[in-house]
């Protein structure tokens, strides 16, 4: 590890990962962790604030990064929860099997070199009723935005630690054997559109399927996500079908959650 990687870059990574846009989607997933959590690339600790103590037994910190560790510490100090480090990558973590209660992912899956071992990782450890919170950066729906993101992508993994801006986060959680249960995006306010496309939500380990007659029905429909895109001026479109054969109705709500 050089200079830049051990005493530069973490600086960087601190302030890009503390903006206040940033801040607020933390917000919306870190305080509904609860139990014993697993949080993937802790960084600085700039989680450590957003959890709710009454709900945390404690965290495990993944980090590899001496210098991010080291940054981290006064946070770590200050955390009302037992917080204990975890020194390796998201690809090895040394923990039993269904042993955390919650794993939470903020801007480390773009990071990460091999994603899908990470994924498949933070599964094993996570138990049957677990859940996964998240919130990334990653591959912009719009074409000429994502066509940016992957031009730009080979000097920007070089610059900013490895972080890849054209990531499918939910296409790779779902890789993984996850199901997506909630699922949210928008362009991030303040941020170039190349680097601020967010995903958040909520995934929960796949279970294994049962062997069923041929033929056999499902005793109820497979559940799907709630998913919600938003824009800095519109929220969510809604399109449903007429009952009555008209044409598809249209509900627009406005607003921004950041």
């Amino acid at each position: 590890m050089g200079l830049y990687d051990r005493y530069i870059l973490p600086h960087l990574i601190d302030m890009g990962c503390g903006t206040k846009p940033i801040g607020k989607q933390r917000q919306k997933v870190v305080p509904r962790a609860q139990g014993r959590v697993l949080e993937i690339g802790m960084g600085s600790g700039l989680n450590l604030p957003f959890y709710e103590p009454e709900r945390v037994e404690m965290v495990f910190g993944l980090e590899p990064s001496e210098g991010m560790r080291r940054r981290a510490q006064p946070r770590v100090e200050q955390a009302p929860f037992p917080v204990e480090w975890l020194e390796l990558p998201g690809e090895q973590i040394p923990l039993e099997d269904a042993s955390v209660d919650t794993v939470v992912l903020t801007y480390t899956l773009c990071t990460i070199a091999d994603a899908p071992a990470a994924l498949a990782q933070m599964r094993r450890v996570l138990k049957p009723s677990g859940r996964l919170l998240f919130t990334e950066h990653g591959l912009a729906p719009d074409p000429e935005v994502s066509k940016w993101q992957r031009r730009i992508n080979p000097a920007w993994r070089l610059m900013a630690g490895g972080c890849n801006l054209d990531r499918d986060i939910p296409a790779a959680l779902r890789e993984a054997g996850f199901v997506i249960e909630e699922l949210e995006t928008m362009y991030l306010p303040s941020t170039p559109r190349f680097a601020g496309f967010q995903y958040w939500g909520l995934a929960v380990p796949k279970r294994p399927s049962r062997n069923k007659p041929i033929g056999s029905a499902s005793r109820r429909p497979a559940s799907k996500a709630r998913i919600r895109w938003h824009t800095p001026c519109i929220s969510r479109i809604r399109n449903a079908a007429g009952g009555d054969g008209s044409a598809p109705r249209r509900s627009v709500y406005f607003g921004t959650d950041a």
